[in-house]
């Protein structure tokens, strides 16, 4: 499509961003640290709408009124109002702490304990040469016992709980949420009492059996994505765009059990997600 520009993916590099060790009990294995994911998103750029000139955001000192030189910028804590203790960078990045270049497994877990919702981010550990055999090890070693490690990790001056663990070979840390980062689901609406029938659930299940199926991860793609391309494709050729219509609130449902049992009839005809 002409003056298409494809959707950018978030840079890549081979360089590690942490470099340290995995121990378990007396065993060291020397590691690099890589991203594991890499977003695609389509940027935009902020314009001035009278003349799509790019806006400009400027480091502006409050007490003096003028622009700082990045150099000249420290990070400091709040304490009291307008009270400030200062730090360095290097002072953040070399705090006393275990984690900051170790990944010191504590524990072996099933897997089905860590609640996905604590999951933050993905990375990739590679061994140094001298420690493939140790690393292989541990991957085949895990891999066998269907378990997961769960240890500390310091990464961009925070430290994080981490899960690590074995992928085809690989082994694989995810950063998690401390539990009091999580928030309770507390919802007014919840609180409402609803009355369920046994056989609303049993069709409910049965409708959940119709729509069962394997995940196939390839199936799925970034439909908003792929029609932001074609929009903006169509804006460079100056062709007029057509917006979807306002959002309509969905009717409810007057009898739960019909709707149910007409859903269950239509996912009999339904194509299976991996076919689709």
């Amino acid at each position: 499509m002409a003056g298409k520009k494809k959707s950018e993916r978030s840079p890549t590099s081979n360089r590690a961003i942490w470099k340290g060790a995995i121990t378990f009990g007396l065993i060291t294995i020397p590691v690099d640290l890589f991203a594991a994911i890499e977003e695609r998103t389509i940027a935009f750029h902020q314009l001035h709408a009278s003349d799509l000139a790019r806006i400009r955001y400027q480091r502006v000192c409050s007490k003096e009124g003028k622009e700082v030189p990045y150099e000249e910028i420290v990070k400091g804590y709040e304490y009291e109002r307008d009270r400030y203790v200062v730090f360095t960078d290097e002072e953040l990045e070399r705090l006393p702490v275990d984690s900051l270049r170790t990944i010191d497994v504590e524990a072996f877990v099933d897997p089905d304990q860590v609640d996905p919702l604590s999951v933050e981010g993905g990375y990739y550990l590679a061994p140094e040469k001298s420690a493939v055999k140790a690393y292989r090890l541990l991957a085949e070693a895990m891999e066998k016992a269907g378990r997961t490690g769960v240890a500390r990790i310091t990464l961009r001056q925070k430290e994080h709980l981490a899960m690590l663990r074995a992928r085809d070979g690989i082994l694989v840390l995810e950063t998690l949420h401390w539990p009091d980062e999580i928030r309770e689901p507390r919802f007014k609406e919840l609180e409402a009492k609803a009355e369920i029938r046994p056989q609303e659930v049993e069709m409910a299940r049965r409708l959940i059996e119709e729509l069962a199926d394997d995940f196939h991860p390839e199936a799925f793609h970034d439909t908003y994505r792929e029609r932001l391309e074609e929009v903006i494709a169509a804006k460079i050729e100056g062709k007029e765009v057509t917006l979807a219509p306002e959002e309509v609130p969905a009717p409810e449902v007057a009898d739960l059990m019909e709707a149910l049992r007409a859903s269950v009839e239509a996912a009999k005809s339904r194509p299976k997600a991996k076919s689709a």
